[in-house]
């Protein structure tokens, strides 16, 4: 229990151990999670002595994970100091820090933030030139004209550009359908792929779009098919029932008709798709910007190094922590001065792939508003089963 004390306590430092004739650079890097070291301890002892709570564990996991990429880089040129900061904290909000010039020192700041944590954050890297990057909430916070902040795990924007780029590339010709529910963020799906769609003023694909409800079974979708023609259906929703409902309605009717159905980033943890009995045989598509089979060099090393200090395995938290500091670290060795040009370098690739692009809201201005990852895997869940589909 002691651990999760320690891990926010401790500066870690990677010093280059050779002879220098010259002084060599040092790096500040800040790494921000929400550990809520405050409510869960009381004058240094664990309240609940049993176990850390469920709320704190990703975050916890998170951070191992970048201590153990720390204690695996290997850099000569420069030294690397990397605090640890509980964004939780009653003392030490980032407000506090912020307000206190706490943090002008650094020259990195790496977040698993999200909502005000991730505002106050950028708004900060705006305002002191500092890269912020953002390495697990999936969403722009409203921020714009901030060339500083980068978002690693892509918008829904973003899911929704790839989804039509493969219906363009792949199929045009088929009877396309975007199957949605009533509802704010079923709104926010359509406009995209409407905006995406019609770009020229005028649809480029033949996109239907049917709006359904609780009702809606394989019955109510058979009408709209054809049993000679492929159909692609998008499930515009983020809710686990409806994602169930369509799957259901789709895996009843294959392949009697040819159906693909691709569903939205968050179907990857509806736990009622990944039964390994419920659609026996029928594939659901989805994306995601993190996908990692474990096999290669650098997981086996920290599923090592994870087991040997933590005695368990490492969750995806904790590989999104190795991988965020193991990338973006060496990059700023690499490039201190120019380090948002650099944002895409292969030779620092961790587990996956990454293109960040400058994005612009507006055409009025030649500031992007922010730099964000467009790489997406489109992932095949089949028999309970992921594997990468293209």
């Amino acid at each position: 229990m002691k651990q999760l004390k320690l891990i926010v306590l401790i500066v870690f430092v990677a010093n280059n151990l050779f002879a220098q004739t010259e002084p060599i650079p040092t790096y500040k890097v800040g790494i921000f999670a929400p550990l809520y070291l405050d409510s869960i301890f009381t004058n240094g002892v664990l309240k609940n002595k049993e176990s850390i709570p469920k709320f704190v564990q990703p975050s916890l996991e998170f951070v191992q994970g970048v201590q153990i990429a720390i204690d695996s880089l290997k850099i000569k040129t420069a030294n690397i100091e990397v605090y640890i900061y509980d964004s939780k904290s009653y003392t030490k909000s980032i407000y506090t820090l912020v307000n206190t010039n706490k943090l002008d020192s650094l020259n990195l700041i790496i977040g698993h933030s999200k909502d005000l944590d991730f505002q106050q954050l950028s708004d900060f890297a705006l305002a002191k030139n500092i890269p912020f990057i953002s390495v697990t909430y999936p969403n722009d916070g409203g921020i714009t004209s901030n060339p500083f902040t980068v978002i690693m795990n892509s918008t829904l924007k973003a899911h929704c550009e790839s989804i039509y780029s493969y219906l363009l590339q792949n199929s045009p010709t088929d009877k396309l359908f975007i199957l949605r529910k009533k509802g704010l963020q079923e709104d926010k799906i359509a406009a995209y792929f409407k905006a995406i769609n019609e770009q020229q003023g005028k649809p480029l694909l033949p996109i239907q779009t049917i709006t359904i409800d609780s009702g809606f079974n394989s019955d109510v979708l058979v009408k709209s098919l054809d049993s000679n023609r492929k159909t692609v259906i998008i499930g515009a929703s983020l809710e686990e029932a409806f994602g169930k409902n369509v799957a259901e309605a789709c895996s009843n009717l294959f392949p009697s008709y040819p159906i693909t159905l691709i569903g939205m980033p968050n179907w990857d943890g509806f736990s009622s798709l990944r039964k390994k009995d419920a659609f026996e045989e029928f594939p659901i598509y989805f994306t995601t910007p993190y996908f990692n089979t474990k096999l290669d060099e650098y997981s086996k090393q920290i599923i090592s190094a994870y087991s040997k200090k933590y005695t368990t395995k490492p969750s995806d938290m904790a590989f999104k922590g190795f991988e965020a500091a193991k990338y973006f670290i060496p990059l700023l060795v690499a490039h201190p001065n120019d380090y948002m040009s650099n944002l895409n370098n292969k030779e620092n690739k961790v587990f996956c792939a990454y293109n960040f692009k400058p994005v612009s809201l507006s055409k009025k201005t030649a500031t992007p508003d922010y730099f964000e990852n467009k790489h997406v895997y489109f992932i095949k869940l089949l028999n309970g089963s992921v594997s990468k589909a293209w």
